[in-house]
């Protein structure tokens, strides 16, 4: 006890110094245990554990695309014509008429029926003999004449050597009487022709044409060159008849169409 009683002092301060370094030797312990807390609960708070979200489904975006790299190819012309209208006309019975190519009405819509040669036919008719020797009936007819009165034939008498204004005479083959053949040089051409008993010569001078035009009903027989024709709203002249066509020419402004005919 006395030991106590006099090193009492030094017992305390070293049980003070003892409990001390415990203190500082537990210190970085608790420390560490502070710090491992605190990273959680910050763990916890500032990045939280989530659940990773499902892949994206792309599907109809990816449907899209591939149609963008392989677009439709919609026609609005020459189908529905949503951005080029069509053009409708009224005919003559009321119907309408869709114009898509324009030949639909117009002298684009006339139609050729029928074409027809007119000839020039030369022929020798008939042979008259008397005391002055023989002379010869030649008809002439001249189908492509302009005036209708000379298209119908007509008879020349002649004789060898002699000319009037249509042809002359040039040479009787075989009897006079009863020729063979008789030669003719033609005064418009100067071409020769040659005609016999039964055999005529006959030449294409020209063309009459039939046509139609369905879209009022129309008809025009016999129409020869220079003939005028009215449909359509416009008025038209035939400037041409060859074998197989027609041209017409619009008298507003002259313009020119070209009728095929296939028979």
């Amino acid at each position: 006890m006395d030991f106590v009683k006099k090193h009492y002092e030094k017992i305390i301060l070293s049980a003070v110094l003892l409990g001390v370094i415990g203190f500082l030797a537990f210190l970085p312990f608790v420390i560490s245990h502070d710090q491992e807390e605190q990273k959680a609960m910050a763990d916890a708070v500032i990045s939280p554990k989530v659940q990773p979200l499902p892949p994206l489904d792309l599907t109809r975006q990816n449907n899209a695309l591939a149609r963008l790299t392989s677009p439709a190819n919609y026609d609005f012309s020459t189908t529905n014509k949503l951005f080029n209208p069509v053009v409708w006309k009224k005919a003559a019975n009321g119907d309408l008429i869709k114009i898509t190519s324009g030949n639909e009405i117009g002298a684009g819509a006339a139609v050729v029926t029928k074409i027809t040669p007119l000839y020039l036919v030369v022929s020798l008719d008939q042979v008259i003999t008397n005391e002055l020797g023989a002379r010869y009936v030649i008809g002439m007819e001249n189908q492509a004449s302009p005036y209708p009165m000379m298209r119908h034939k007509r008879q020349h008498y002649i004789s060898k050597g002699e000319k009037n204004d249509a042809f002359t005479l040039v040479d009787v083959k075989g009897p006079p009487e009863n020729p063979n053949q008789l030669i003719l040089k033609l005064a418009d051409t100067g071409e020769t022709a040659v005609i016999a008993p039964g055999k005529p010569f006959q030449r294409v001078d020209a063309f009459a044409a039939d046509l139609k035009y369905d879209p009022e009903n129309k008809t025009f027989l016999n129409r020869r060159v220079g003939a005028p024709l009215s449909f359509g709203g416009e008025d038209y002249i035939i400037v041409a008849i060859g074998a197989d066509e027609v041209i017409l020419s619009a008298q507003s402004n002259q313009k020119k169409t070209t009728l095929r005919y296939a028979p």
